[in-house]
């Protein structure tokens, strides 16, 4: 499977949240302590907002995380108020940069671990689905890009919890069609620049992990020698495929069938979620 993050909250360099926690998602893509794999060496991804675009950056490349020089040189000159980061380990597609993620399509991003059980029997069905003006966009292989551009077709612009949900309920009906017992596992995050919605959910209710990050001014108290919080507003948060340190209330557990939304103001953490039949 895979490890990601997503951050929003203060303009922060990426070099701060990629490589410096204890356990960040660099040294998780040698040494995962929660994933199917210990290794997510197989490409990596990351995608970024700046102040003055509406669209987001976009890097990604085959090799491992780890060792990528470029990528540690933009993220000691990059710095963002919303970003999101990819190591992957493939379930099976091929290991080319249009299958590392994150994805996008205008001002949006996607990210997911996990896997359609019985993706290549299911694939023909789910890419019908795709509308035919964003049907030219798709340019890899995996069932998470499939994903995304079902989700896009379904309304992400206007109902992502909706969006994601039919995505969901399409990919159990097809399954189940074809006889796969359990199609679905995932953890996503998509947003559109100002929120970020992240979803965690399987048809056999074993997700893959997620937590998400405590109020800033609660880990501030519990944690006064963190000089990195000095420095940040209440609203920030991370989401992370596994916590990115052993600091006692820091991170939370995102609960199985839920989803939440972290944006400007009052975050919603957290609702049920559950497919929706299509």
């Amino acid at each position: 499977m895979c490890r990601w993050l997503a951050y929003s909250g203060t303009p922060v360099l990426l070099d701060d949240v990629l490589y410096r926690p204890q356990h960040s998602l660099i040294d998780q893509s040698l040494h995962a302590r929660m994933g199917v794999e210990t290794t997510n060496g197989d490409g990596f991804g990351i995608g970024w907002y700046a102040w003055h675009l509406r669209t987001p950056a976009v890097i990604r490349d085959t090799g491992p995380a780890w060792s990528n020089r470029n990528l540690r040189e933009i993220a000691d000159h990059v710095r963002s108020s919303l970003f999101f980061a990819h190591v992957r380990a493939s379930t099976g597609t091929t290991v080319q940069q249009t299958n590392c993620h994150p994805f996008r399509h205008g001002r949006w991003l996607w990210m997911h671990n996990g896997a359609i059980s019985g993706f290549h029997d299911l694939r023909r069905d789910l890419m019908l689905t795709v509308d035919p003006a964003l049907f030219p966009a798709l340019e890899g292989t995996t069932d998470s890009e499939v994903m995304f551009h079902v989700a896009l077709t379904f309304g992400l612009d206007g109902d992502p919890p909706g969006a994601v949900a039919r995505m969901a309920g399409l990919v159990e009906r097809l399954g189940h069609e074809q006889g796969v017992p359990q199609p679905l596992q995932m953890t996503v995050a998509v947003t559109d620049g100002e929120r970020i919605w992240f979803f965690r959910y399987s048809s056999g209710r074993d997700s893959r992990s997620l937590y998400y990050s405590s109020r800033v001014d609660d880990v501030r108290a519990l944690h006064p020698d963190l000089a990195f919080l000095r420095h940040v507003s209440e609203e920030t948060r991370l989401v992370v495929s596994e916590p990115l340190g052993d600091l006692p209330g820091v991170w939370n557990a995102v609960p199985e069938s839920s989803y939440g939304v972290i944006q400007p103001g009052q975050d919603q953490l957290l609702r049920d979620f559950e497919p929706e039949p299509v």
